[in-house]
């Protein structure tokens, strides 16, 4: 498209190839650093090191949250503030805000970063696009925020947003690549279905999508026909095959309930039907996400039907715990706790709906729908009304799957058309 930049680096210092970008004279090669220690070098490092020149003599607004660092730990806000050659006049702040310290689903209001004295604009507020009004002092907008490679993640929502605001208002977006942790191979589940877009379900891709924050927003730029002026800062050596343990990196919790990159895999099978209410995921005990249990449930008989199933890459091993904050808060619960033995085999997303309806069939009692008023929610996590109807029609896990293959080869098919690695 006319206004899109890719920007794509050559993988290999000896690679004959050149890159797409035709590189500036003060733009420094990384190739020698990458050649030397192979590392996994992040899009803020990348652009840090050569692409520094796109920003030179504008007014810059940097979106980001504690998960924008370095390989030092060192906040892109910080760095962004410090450098000479960067006129960072604003920061906008994405749900649970710039610092990571508000609860999830919270609303925030604009403020002023307390580190750096810059106006701090929310996007998780009142507004959850920049205003028209707020981006007349700014030239350029960077996205700087570490994904979890899940479609209800927010981070990817508020990107979407991002593109869409910078086609409307003539504004330049640049967004510094990072890697998907989980890997961007593996694309599990079903696509969002009309009526059912929110900002928990904004985009029309797959529940785990593998893809990276800048093809997806490659992709909504192009086939929305957006028109944004977009350029993509990628991150070098990594591989789609890659889990975050390979790339070298350290973890930053990306909210205050993914303190590890694993627990996004879990967030990825538990955080569906925790959504519901009725049973706890383990957020408000020690391992969020990583539980799942109820007063009401016998944890032996529980632990024993799901291992019966045999489902690939995990076990499910019986637990006794008590909330200490949140849903079910100081009930005794019994339950499993999900330990993922192998990587490659682990499907979250059909893990989420075997729990599901073993949980139906084992306690009848327990409506898992029982609270209407989080159905909705639900649906929208889900992407469609399809997977409650079809549990509360006996619908077999095999069955409610086939409803949506087609669907999810379309999506694999529109997806490798922006896969940048």
């Amino acid at each position: 498209m006319k206004y899109l930049i890719i920007i794509i680096l050559s993988l290999f210092a000896c690679s004959s190839q050149s890159p797409v970008l035709e590189q500036k004279q003060d733009a420094k090669p990384i190739e020698k650093f990458q050649q030397k220690s192979g590392q996994v070098i992040l899009g803020l490092e990348n652009f840090l090191k050569s692409h520094v020149s796109l920003v030179k003599g504008k007014r810059v607004g940097l979106v980001t949250n504690p998960s924008g660092v370095n390989r030092q730990l060192h906040s892109a806000a910080d760095l962004f503030f410090e450098h000479p050659d960067i006129d960072l006049v604003a920061l906008f702040g994405p749900e649970h805000g710039i610092r990571g310290d508000i609860f999830a689903g919270h609303k925030i209001v604009d403020q002023s970063d307390p580190k750096t004295g810059l106006p701090v604009f929310s996007l998780y507020g009142k507004n959850r696009k920049p205003t028209k009004e707020v981006l007349a002092g700014i030239d350029v907008l960077i996205f700087d925020i570490q994904d979890i490679g899940i479609r209800s993640y927010t981070f990817i929502s508020t990107l979407g947003l991002l593109v869409e605001a910078a086609a409307e208002n003539d504004k330049e977006l640049i967004v510094l690549d990072r890697p998907n942790p989980i890997d961007g191979v593996h694309v599990e589940g079903n696509i969002v279905q009309p009526g059912y877009f929110s900002f928990i379900g904004y985009f029309p891709i797959a529940y785990r999508h593998g893809m990276t924050v800048g093809e997806i927003a490659h992709m909504h730029n192009t086939e929305k026909k957006l028109g944004a002026k977009l350029t993509v800062i990628p991150a070098i050596n990594w591989k789609r095959e890659m889990y975050w343990q390979e790339t070298g990196l350290p973890w930053v919790p990306t909210s205050p309930h993914v303190p590890h990159w694993e627990t996004s895999l879990y967030l990825a099978t538990s955080g569906t039907f925790g959504e519901l209410h009725v049973l706890s995921e383990g957020v408000g005990y020690t391992m969020p996400f990583e539980y799942v249990g109820a007063p009401w449930i016998n944890s032996e008989e529980y632990a024993q039907a799901l291992n019966k199933l045999n489902l690939p890459g995990i076990i499910f091993r019986p637990v006794y715990f008590k909330p200490y904050y949140f849903r079910l808060k100081d009930q005794n619960c019994q339950g499993v706790q999900l330990h993922i033995t192998d990587l490659n085999t682990f499907n979250s997303f059909r893990t989420s709906l075997h729990i599901m309806k073993t949980t139906m069939d084992l306690y009848p009692d327990h409506d898992l729908f029982a609270n209407k008023k989080r159905i909705s929610a639900f649906n929208k996590v889900i992407g469609s009304d399809r997977i409650t109807r079809g549990l509360q029609n006996g619908k077999t896990v095999e069955e409610l799957e086939t409803e949506w293959q087609d669907e999810l080869a379309a999506f694999k098919k529109i997806r490798k058309k922006y896969l940048l690695y």
